[in-house]
């Protein structure tokens, strides 16, 4: 007589299902992001007000390499991004890159920034061919005093980037105050991006 099988509350699954579990996980998360993504949209969610991990941090200390054959209005190589130089004056961070249509749409808000002396406006070029970025600024007007460019991306990563463009506003002591998602516009300057620059631009701690 066989000794009878001890039974459990346990549910330990085969090795082979556990395999296929692991294997479909990331498909999973994916598909739980996503969802939360489309709800989001359904939801009337505006997505320019998604927050940042990094607001009230210090802006990561990324340093990139310049965009070469960029020349400014002198005639001087456009210099690369050094993350010790966003200290000592209000910087706008803007992300973006020449195969990103909304990027063209807001260039003209970004030649406005770039106008403003009381402000030093960086350029990160995301993901980008660096003949393709060139002939973006050389077509529509070269705005930043820095550019860096992360052809592999992972300077986006480090500042927390959904997707381009994107616009940070960095203070003086080199932190980040504000995130905006997504191009920027008549209207969403007036209403919500310069105000943010002018609260920087008045805190004199």
């Amino acid at each position: 007589m066989t000794d009878p099988v001890e039974t459990t509350g346990g549910t330990d699954l085969p090795p082979k299902k556990k395999r296929v579990l692991v294997a479909l996980l990331p498909l999973i998360i994916f598909a739980a992001l996503a969802g939360i993504f489309t709800w989001q949209l359904l939801s009337g969610k505006n997505m320019q007000e998604i927050p940042s991990a990094l607001i009230g941090r210090d802006a990561p200390l990324t340093d990139l390499p310049q965009l070469e054959g960029l020349l400014q209005a002198n005639g001087t190589q456009t210099p690369g991004l050094k993350g010790s130089d966003l200290k000592g004056q209000v910087t706008l961070v803007n992300i973006w890159a020449s195969w990103c249509v909304p990027c063209r749409d807001e260039h003209p808000q970004i030649m406005k920034l770039g106008q403003d002396d009381r402000i030093r406006v960086v350029g990160l070029n995301y993901k980008d061919a660096p003949e393709n970025a060139l002939e973006f600024l050389s077509s529509l007007g070269n705005p930043y005093d820095v550019v860096g460019t992360d052809r592999s991306g992972r300077a986006g990563i480090e500042w927390g980037v959904y997707g381009v463009p994107e616009t940070f506003i960095v203070n003086r002591e080199g932190k980040i105050v504000y995130k905006f998602v997504g191009p920027l516009s008549d209207e969403s300057m007036a209403k919500q991006f310069m105000p943010e620059v002018e609260k920087a631009l008045s805190d004199k701690s």
